[in-house]
């Protein structure tokens, strides 16, 4: 009976030092990414750019600062990159305008800022940042957010800053194919063959961080959807959509919008953690599934206060990354 005891002992602990604490999780989003259509050489600079993202926010972190500050340093790595839809990357609007939303949380107390069509200012995550601290609002949107970023000293960008030729082509070709399936509010790959649709995929971007306070923070920014109509806003600045954060988990979206708002997702994984006990992992998967059966798809990041970690998706494949508390880096793209 004693070996027996002895044995349960030694496993036990083996599983407690094998089990990993994540410190920072992050996503550059999600949608039909196969790598038999991806090169090396851009395959590489995803992976370099996701590496930078998380050292960046790792490194605020190991220097003691708080998980709003390691969220915003992550995401404001990918808004500076044309790779990935969000700031820098942003895709074109029908009338062919960059219209860029972001939010973030702070656990400890659930205060939040978020922006949403704001069109000239470099980082969107720094906006919704001063809308939480030096605000009475959680979300301002449009003209308003812009004059409000202006009056804190954020970097102002003229609206050509934003314009790439990858992503203003793109526009161009789901025009053409509008007019080909006479869809004209057609806004997603789903509406269209596969041959007509150009860059399949979500490419919001997002971060989840716990500092060694133990307080977690979410954050997450994105230039919506591709030939996006009438002042379209999805769920990245919407809190409890996109993003959300509380002092258990922390959880940030990617992926078709409507659907996240009509689920509530991300409060959704958040509740399913209190209340049911489910780990975090389980918890995305139940709210993934329940957007893949009302038609939507995307992934989700979560976090949660014990370091455990959940990158969760149902479509080809997701951007994403994380670095645990001793500096470890890991970065995935396909399914």
């Amino acid at each position: 009976m004693k070996k027996i005891l002895m044995l349960f002992t030694i496993c036990s602990s083996l599983i407690f030092y094998a089990q990993k604490k994540y410190v920072v999780v992050i996503h550059g989003g999600a949608g039909t990414i196969l790598k038999n259509e991806m090169s090396p050489e851009l395959e590489q600079q995803y992976r370099d750019k996701l590496k930078e993202a998380l050292t960046s926010a790792y490194q605020k972190i190991k220097q003691g600062k708080n998980s709003l500050e390691a969220v915003e340093a992550a995401i404001v790595v990918m808004e500076d990159s044309p790779l990935f839809n969000a700031g820098k990357g942003a895709v074109f609007t029908s009338d062919g305008r960059n219209e860029l939303d972001a939010s973030i949380m702070y656990g400890k107390d659930k205060s939040a800022g978020a922006v949403a069509g704001i069109t000239v200012v470099k980082n969107p995550i720094k906006a919704a940042l001063a809308v939480m601290q030096k605000s009475e609002h959680v979300m301002m949107i449009g003209k308003g957010a812009e004059q409000f970023a202006k009056k804190e000293g954020l970097e102002i960008v003229n609206t050509k800053y934003f314009w790439t030729e990858k992503r203003w082509n793109a526009l161009q070709k789901v025009k053409k194919a509008e007019l080909k399936t006479n869809q004209p509010n057609a806004m997603n790959n789903l509406h269209y063959p596969s041959n007509y649709w150009v860059d399949r995929k979500f490419g919001t971007v997002g971060c989840v961080a716990l500092d060694k306070d133990g307080n977690i923070s979410a954050g997450t920014s994105t230039g919506g959807m591709t030939n996006k109509k009438y002042g379209r806003v999805g769920d990245s600045p919407i809190i409890g959509a996109g993003t959300y954060a509380d002092k258990n988990v922390g959880i940030s979206g990617t992926g078709w919008g409507e659907f996240y708002i009509r689920t509530s997702a991300a409060r959704t994984v958040a509740a399913k953690y209190e209340y049911q006990n489910k780990d975090v992992k389980t918890a995305t998967e139940e709210v993934m599934l329940e957007i893949e059966k009302l038609g939507g798809d995307g992934g989700m990041i979560a976090l949660d206060k014990n370091g455990n970690v959940a990158m969760t998706f149902n479509t080809e494949g997701m951007y994403r990354g994380t670095v645990t508390e001793d500096g470890e880096i890991n970065i995935e793209i396909y399914k």
